[in-house]
């Protein structure tokens, strides 16, 4: 397994794959807004996603996981 975690703290406002999507690694995968700023975080590794551990408006931490990969 392999995760994708957050680059910053802030706010999710759009999450681009779905469950069971097929991702590359590089590929925008949430966005997040911190201070009127939106930053992409993107996938490290090619993958299957297997989970999304949150939703959108939900605040994360730096660090924290986000998306499971298989």
């Amino acid at each position: 397994m392999k995760n994708v975690t957050a680059t910053m703290a802030g706010t999710i406002i759009n999450i681009l794959v779905q469950k069971g999507d097929q991702v590359q690694a590089g590929q925008d995968v949430i966005v997040l807004e911190s201070m009127k700023m939106e930053v992409p975080v993107q996938a490290e590794a090619d993958g299957v996603v297997t989970e999304i551990k949150g939703n959108i408006g939900d605040f994360v931490n730096d660090g924290d996981v986000i998306i499971t990969l298989e």
